[in-house]
């Protein structure tokens, strides 16, 4: 599979733009960096990283139909929620007081129980792992933070003013980026050891130590972050909303097969990245 649901690669006018820069590039010095004398590199975008390595074929609907399904069940709870932020705080920008609240409405961790009983999920998919489907979540683990999000966008960019792109783009690394900042400093609080954590023979290659605390896996960063863009990439174009949830249930899916994670840490990031897709919505007027 070489393309995500919604985008198409034009590979024909890569590689004239390709042979462009070449030419261009042996009539007009390259710009060198003072410090090492090599030619300035900029650091890839998202757009470029995953052109260099596209997706491979992914899980199936049937696999993610669950998890997705249970994303999707976070929506309403999370819009209820912020409709009292809303009330209390307009559409005033105040992210240190949001973090704040909207950390106050995850629930709190599963008892040691009730988190084993969901451990028993990744331990049945983790027999059924095979090669394609690690890849698959490999890829999905690399690029479902943040790049597949941004690659969305620049998709709907090419379609709307300058000014207009920009302004999301700009919306967009916020919510992101408050979506790490919340879900990083839940984590550390709650301190829930990850699944493999838990059960080592989960993921062997990690070479686990008896008696790791980390990584923290409670909300989870990835469902986090991937539920941020979801809300706010599905408010500026509602007809695409079903593709964003689809790649959505595919990044939850994938912690769970790899058992980065149990459904409660996926279904707890959820919500917290909802309300900050909410919240970004609000206070930048989109």
């Amino acid at each position: 599979m070489n393309v995500l649901r919604g985008i198409k690669w034009q590979y024909a006018l890569i590689a004239l733009l390709a042979l462009a820069a070449v030419a261009v590039g042996v009539v007009r010095p390259q710009p060198v960096s003072a410090a090492t004398g090599d030619p300035a590199k900029k650091k890839p975008g998202a757009t470029a990283l995953i052109k260099q390595n596209p997706p491979p074929t992914l899980f199936t609907d049937a696999d993610i139909a669950t998890i997705g399904k249970e994303a999707t069940d976070q929506r309403k709870k999370a819009d209820a929620l912020f409709a009292h932020w809303k009330a209390a705080h307009g559409t005033a920008r105040d992210d240190k007081a949001f973090a704040a609240w909207a950390a106050q409405q995850v629930p709190p961790p599963p008892s040691a129980k009730e988190r084993t009983a969901e451990l028993r999920q990744d331990q049945q998919l983790a027999k059924t792992r095979t090669a394609a489907g690690k890849k698959a979540a490999t890829w999905l683990e690399l690029y479902g933070k943040k790049d597949i999000w941004k690659l969305y966008l620049h998709d709907q960019r090419e379609l709307i003013p300058a000014a207009q792109g920009t302004a999301e783009k700009a919306a967009l690394k916020a919510a992101l980026k408050l979506a790490k900042t919340i879900s990083d400093q839940l984590a550390a609080k709650d301190k829930q050891p990850a699944p493999f954590v838990l059960d080592p023979t989960l993921r062997p290659e990690k070479h686990i130590k008896p008696g790791a605390k980390g990584p923290d896996s409670y909300p989870s960063r990835h469902a986090t972050r991937s539920a941020a863009a979801v809300t706010f990439l599905s408010a500026l174009s509602p007809h695409r909303a079903a593709d964003y949830e689809w790649m959505r249930a595919e990044v939850l899916y994938s912690r769970l097969y790899m058992a980065g994670h149990v459904t409660s840490d996926l279904t707890a990031g959820t919500l917290l990245g909802d309300l900050i897709g909410d919240y970004e919505l609000t206070v930048s007027g989109h």
